[in-house]
């Protein structure tokens, strides 16, 4: 059964100030609750992206405001997308979540990826670190997170981090499912296949087979059942009124960007139209269809998102796995 979920990645709106802001935000989550989407999430960023704004664009703090998004909601799970593991300790988290199910009684989600966004580590004093490091941080933190949302308590003397027989009570009310993000094929893929609930991919559409065929050889190697993770994949979708609403929401999206679309040759210009599925929403349901049917093997979820309306979060298909809200 495809589920739809709901990504908020922008907190910038016309005529909105701080003291309105989370009103805008929550009439966003609750209209997503009502209308029958799975999932509402949260970029984990303190500064804007560079592809959705400038950095002093507006930026709440990902986990409080999903807190407050569960007295707001009444049935949607509630999850980051994703969390940067470097920010916080990763004991801490695996609270914070914790928190997060029991606040909204049985609906937290985590998803987690190493973490790349150099300036705001700059800028906050994180320590960025290498690749390498960033990676090796990513799987301890799971070696601590994972047992403590299962209600286990884990010890670590790692290279980055340290537990000893930590304790997180009260437990999580659900089975609170483990999302990682990223496509990279030696570290991420094989993270995932031994330890995560679901993957967030963010490869080129193309690459979608093979991603999935290195994900199987990593879960053959550790003797995983490739059908028990959900898979997603990103779509950016712009969906207008019309095609040629659609097109024009393309065009001005990027010229604020400095893009100029039209300006571009036709090869340029068609090879970054290629990676919207933009149109109408006959156009858009039928490119995302189309795109569901070409890549299904095992459990999948495909994911999109809408750029084009005001207010619009990012959409994700995805399905039901072991009871819990998986997302993308």
């Amino acid at each position: 059964m495809t589920r739809l979920g709901y990504q908020i990645p922008n907190f910038t709106y016309p005529d909105v100030d701080q003291s309105g802001l989370f009103d805008k935000v929550a009439a966003q989550a609750k209209a997503a609750d009502q209308s029958g989407f799975d999932t509402v999430l949260l970029m984990d960023h303190f500064y804007q992206l560079f592809t959705l704004g400038p950095p002093d664009s507006y930026m709440l703090e990902c986990y409080t405001t999903l807190a407050a998004l569960a007295r707001e909601t009444k049935t949607v799970g509630l999850s980051s997308l994703v969390t940067g593991n470097t920010y916080r300790n990763p004991a801490m988290l695996a609270k914070v979540v914790t928190a997060l199910d029991v606040v909204s009684n049985g609906r937290g989600q985590l998803g987690i990826g190493a973490g790349w966004f150099e300036l705001e580590h700059q800028a906050f004093g994180y320590e960025f670190g290498t690749f390498s490091d960033r990676f090796e941080k990513l799987e301890e933190a799971l070696q601590i997170i994972i047992p403590m949302l299962r209600d286990e308590r884990p010890s670590l003397n790692g290279k980055h981090y340290t537990v000893a027989n930590v304790i997180n009570q009260p437990p999580p009310i659900s089975r609170v499912p483990v999302m990682i993000g990223g496509s990279g094929e030696k570290k991420t893929l094989r993270m995932v296949a031994q330890y995560a609930d679901a993957s967030n991919l963010t490869s080129p559409v193309a690459q979608l087979p093979h991603k999935l065929e290195v994900l199987q050889q990593h879960c053959d190697r550790l003797g995983r059942d490739r059908s028990e993770i959900a898979v997603s994949q990103h779509f950016n979708v712009v969906l207008g009124d019309s095609h040629e609403a659609a097109y024009k929401a393309i065009v001005a999206f990027l010229g604020i960007r400095g893009i100029d679309v039209e300006a571009m040759e036709e090869a340029p210009r068609n090879q970054i139209l290629a990676m919207v599925a933009w149109g109408d929403e006959d156009e858009v349901g039928e490119k995302l269809a189309s795109g569901d049917r070409a890549r299904r093997s095992g459990r999948h979820v495909l994911a999109a998102r809408d750029r084009a309306r005001p207010g619009a979060g990012r959409a994700a298909r995805s399905r039901r796995h072991e009871g819990a809200r998986l997302l993308s």
